[in-house]
């Protein structure tokens, strides 16, 4: 198996933890890490960490760009970087003890039309390479925001065309950009209830609202949605019908990078055969094992807990 992540605005991620968060104070930190940053960045660390291959394509641009592309080889992921003008962003994390979070993203480099270009190239060559060593084992999970620079129908266009060349896609994104990309067919979504809640256009206050909503985004185009309602659990919605996951969780330290945990949970588990039920599982215990790490750091297989997930085809609706 080979998971290719795509990431148009990746990021390096510094987290500090801090006793508590004072507005105009000096806060001293108790703990600091900077990881790679990126949904789709984040896919590719937890896949490796889980000992499969994959393949990161990003822009990289500067220092910050060059420090990201060699802590991703330094985790045992290849880098396919594409070079842009602009510096990588890097995004800063405040964690405090009782697991709230405050997090400053920077807006990153605006990406040409010729950049712009040479990631789809990028994503075409491995995606070929991939598909000609294991075919019909390959994902590419298209993750994030677009940068500036890149229209809301550019993930659609890169469906159709991985779908076109046999690779199955995961696409999680949000607002118009994903709505666009459903036209196209993706074999699996990952919106949280936020995201749900906006494409469909109307407010989520249950759990049976988010389910009637997954299955609209399914109707829609998507093969597989994988719906993360935080702490309540997760939905995943697909032609055999529907499922409900939750598992419990000590303590929350961080929850940078969960969903796209998540995501690659539920890919590991699709590309290895499994389905429907037994792939929420593995989504569900691979976020819930992220969110007892620092910083954005993915969870190993000896992290991972699926004996304490919950799964359920009655989905409890209030």
């Amino acid at each position: 198996m080979t998971v290719l992540t795509l990431t148009p605005n990746p990021s390096l991620d510094r987290t500090y933890e801090i006793p508590g968060l004072v507005r105009g104070g000096v806060l001293r930190t108790e703990g600091d890490r900077v990881d790679p940053g990126g949904k789709g960045v984040n896919v590719s660390r937890a896949v490796a960490a889980a000992g499969h291959r994959t393949v990161a394509v990003l822009p990289l641009g500067g220092p910050e760009g060059a420090l990201l592309s060699r802590l991703l080889e330094e985790a045992g992921i290849a880098v396919a970087g594409v070079p842009v003008r602009g510096s990588t962003r890097v995004n800063v994390a405040l964690a405090e003890p009782d697991g709230t979070l405050t997090k400053v993203n920077a807006a990153g480099p605006e990406i040409s039309a010729e950049e712009s270009a040479a990631l789809l190239e990028a994503v075409a060559t491995e995606a070929a390479g991939a598909e000609a060593v294991q075919r019909g084992a390959t994902w590419l999970a298209c993750c994030g925001s677009l940068p500036r620079g890149l229209a809301d129908a550019w993930y659609a266009a890169l469906v159709a065309r991985a779908r076109a060349a046999g690779v199955r896609v995961a696409l999680d994104s949000s607002g118009p950009a994903l709505v666009a990309a459903l036209a196209e067919g993706p074999d699996v979504v990952k919106p949280n209830a936020d995201e749900l809640a906006e494409v469909v256009g109307r407010p989520l206050g249950t759990v049976g609202d988010a389910v009637k909503a997954a299955e609209d985004v399914h109707a829609a185009g998507a093969g597989t949605v994988l719906a993360s309602l935080g702490a309540t659990g997760q939905l995943l919605v697909d032609a055999s019908g529907t499922a409900f996951a939750s598992a419990p969780v000590d303590a929350v330290r961080s929850d940078v990078g969960a969903g796209d945990a998540s995501l690659a949970g539920l890919l590991t588990a699709l590309a290895a055969g499994a389905s429907g039920p037994e792939a929420l599982a593995s989504a569900v215990a691979h976020g819930a094992a992220a969110v007892q790490l620092p910083g954005s750091q993915m969870p190993t297989p000896r992290d991972l807990r699926p004996g304490v997930v919950s799964v359920t085809t009655d989905v409890p609706q209030d």
